[in-house]
């Protein structure tokens, strides 16, 4: 059996801003999904909000994902069925949220995207295709936002607006979030840099 993590122990506070950084294949997103609970792990145990994930089954972590955490991934993962609008409304239609358009509305403008609501993901760019998916991140007003390499699919300029919008929002709301990244400066606007080598987990002080 091939050990992926060894050993890591990791707290994270309410409202802290943390990058995870590591050469590919070191772990990141494996941990990334462990923390959301996504995976499971062989051993040891994993809280989320004072839950614990390893007592829950599928739909009890799918449910507790829902209220308290929000995704942005480095490739988008929009429904490409689905307008801009109806992939922001997704996850509140699925909180039955009576304003789910209106809210979706307001957070796409404030990304920037008043005029691209009934756009598919194809009619969009990488950047605003990010856009849209940051809003869907945010959308129920999430504990804990996990980003998996954000601006890995963007240019340098388009990067660097994403990064701002999305510590922007994340102030906004008062978020914790946490982000696997290559990027040293997106790492540098982080109170705490993870760094994973060796399936073992250190922090780097700053």
């Amino acid at each position: 059996m091939l050990n992926i993590l060894n050993g890591v122990e990791l707290e994270i506070k309410s409202g802290e801003t943390i990058a995870i950084l590591g050469q590919s294949g070191s772990g990141k997103s494996t941990l990334l999904g462990l923390l959301a609970g996504l995976d499971m792990p062989t051993a040891g145990d994993v809280f989320l909000d004072n839950k614990h994930l390893n007592a829950l089954d599928e739909d009890g972590r799918a449910e507790l994902r829902l209220d308290k955490v929000g995704f942005v991934f480095q490739s988008f993962q929009l429904l490409p069925n689905l307008t801009a609008l109806e992939n922001v409304m997704l996850p509140l239609e699925l909180k039955a949220d009576s304003n789910a358009k209106t809210r979706a509305h307001e957070l796409l403008q404030r990304v920037g995207l008043d005029q691209r609501l009934q756009h598919f993901p194809r009619q969009l760019s990488g950047g605003e295709q990010q856009r849209v998916a940051i809003a869907r991140a945010f959308a129920l007003q999430p504990a804990i936002v996990f980003a998996d390499e954000p601006t890995g699919n963007l240019d340098t300029v388009t990067s660097a607006q994403i990064i701002n919008l999305l510590f922007e929002i994340n102030r906004e709301q008062q978020t914790t979030l946490v982000m696997v990244t290559h990027d040293e400066n997106l790492a540098g606007l982080c109170q705490r840099r993870l760094i994973l080598e060796d399936g073992l987990i250190r922090e780097e002080k700053g």
